[in-house]
């Protein structure tokens, strides 16, 4: 069982879901639920909340949140390695293939970004296509844009 609060943001309402420890699940407006979610707001999601709204206001650049996703050995590796990616950088799909020692695992590593059910916190939408171009996104390519253009934007580099 999860629980699980929406709240509003510059980009849409977003679905934030917990365990009792950790946060599991970050859901853009229009996705599935998890299907063992009970609507219940906690000091956990009001905490994850409070720093999914500083994000957006380009006040925070690290989440510090206790994170538990779901998933096979190998997407846990690659979405530790997103989690390397400093705010206002982008990285490939290969250089993210190569971080976690399988540099042709490039579509394995797409599949895994794309699965991932804590997106924005574990930041996959820093990661780009070797060309440079953007590519996937689960919430849109419009939505992927925004975040990079707000990290630009407050990056103070």
């Amino acid at each position: 069982m999860v629980n699980l609060f929406f709240y509003p943001t510059s980009i849409g309402k977003i679905g934030i879901a917990e365990n009792g420890d950790s946060i599991t699940n970050l859901i853009f407006q229009g996705e599935p639920l998890p299907h063992d979610a009970i609507i219940l707001e906690t000091e956990i999601l009001k905490e994850a909340s409070r720093q999914l709204q500083s994000y957006m206001a380009g006040i925070l650049k690290d989440f510090s949140l206790p994170l538990a996703p779901q998933g096979t050995e190998f997407m846990r590796r690659v979405w530790e390695s997103l989690s390397t990616i400093p705010y206002g950088e982008t990285r490939s799909y290969q250089e993210i293939a190569r971080s976690i020692g399988n540099e042709k695992a490039c579509r394995a590593v797409g599949m895994a970004n794309n699965r991932n059910p804590i997106p924005i916190i574990i930041p996959c939408h820093r990661v780009i296509g070797a060309n440079g171009k953007l590519v996937g996104y689960g919430a849109g390519l419009e939505i992927k844009a925004k975040l990079l253009e707000l990290e630009k934007t407050y990056g103070n580099f």
